[in-house]
């Protein structure tokens, strides 16, 4: 059987290298009963890198890996850093080759997570008064934080929430307390930060304090913030879902309002722009690694 790798960005934060630990050993008993090997790395920050974790499946005889990326949107990471990674395990382990599955959102699971994790901080009877800022990432890419905005649209339209809002902890607007003083300003009286990440790290910690703060400032609203998604059964489902997909699926990004193919205004410098991952310091080669173009497909 063909092995699954799972790629994750890595932390500083040791609660989110257990998380991801963790989620690797729910999946991997997830797929013991089929006979699939799953291991698991980072591509930087965190150990055990990527480079331990292909080493792990090359040793137990495999040599064609399916990698699902653990990334929620398809920003530079997704398109450029993870894929670069395990090219450069394919040329140190020749002979090997790998099939890249798709970023894990937007997924209907993943609204039923959010849901859950909004449930928890403010009982669904009392949804039709409550706003949600749900809070991404946020990257360069306006293709990325169009899809978070998107997941915010989903969570409107299927859930009974007074409304959504979206926001992003860095790199793009609006920000948190911009965010939180817009759902204040519509009027809402209670609103619940919904973090759009996957496991604990700087960023949901930096979601958590910066909510808190505006709630201390503003009397008038109640500000409560709910749980990321976290190591779950939902998520290992989604996952084990990626992985069949990435093997036996028609695996295509979005290449419709992609700025790698497609001019959008103010963002001229991306057309035709190879990805060129940034030098990763726990990569052995210790090199900045080689351009590749924007992975729409998969590589092997």
């Amino acid at each position: 059987m063909i092995p699954l790798l799972l790629v994750g960005h890595g932390t500083v934060e040791e609660s989110g290298v257990h998380q991801f630990d963790a989620f690797v050993e729910r999946v991997r008993a997830r797929m013991a009963p089929s006979g699939v090997d799953v291991s698991g790395g980072f591509i930087e920050l965190s150990a055990p890198a990527v480079t331990e974790a292909w080493g792990e499946l090359v040793r137990a005889g495999h040599c064609r890996v399916a990698a699902v990326p653990l990334v929620l949107v398809s920003a530079g990471h997704g398109k450029g850093d993870i894929p670069a990674a395990l090219e450069r395990e394919v040329r140190r382990h020749p002979g090997t080759s790998f099939e890249f599955g798709r970023p894990l959102g937007p997924h209907p699971a993943l609204l039923d997570l959010l849901g859950e994790r909004i449930a928890a901080a403010a009982e669904p009877s009392s949804w039709s008064d409550t706003a949600v800022l749900l809070v991404g990432r946020g990257s360069t890419d306006p293709d990325a934080n169009a899809e978070v905005c998107k997941v915010a649209r989903l969570l409107q339209e299927t859930r009974d929430f007074a409304f959504v809002e979206p926001a992003f902890v860095s790199l793009a607007a609006p920000a948190v307390p911009e965010g939180l003083e817009r759902v204040r300003r519509l009027g809402a009286r209670r609103v619940v930060v919904a973090p759009y990440f996957l496991f604990d790290g700087v960023l949901p910690q930096r979601v958590v304090r910066q909510a808190s703060d505006f709630g201390t400032s503003y009397a008038d609203i109640d500000v409560r913030v709910a749980e990321y998604l976290g190591d779950c059964d939902g998520l290992a489902e989604l996952v084990v879902e990626r992985y069949r997909e990435a093997l036996d699926g028609d695996i295509r990004m979005n290449c419709d309002t992609c700025a790698y193919r497609v001019l959008m205004p103010g963002f001229d410098d991306k057309l035709g722009a190879p990805q060129t991952p940034h030098h990763h310091p726990d990569d052995p080669s210790g090199a900045h690694g080689h351009g590749h173009g924007h992975g729409h497909l998969p590589v092997s």
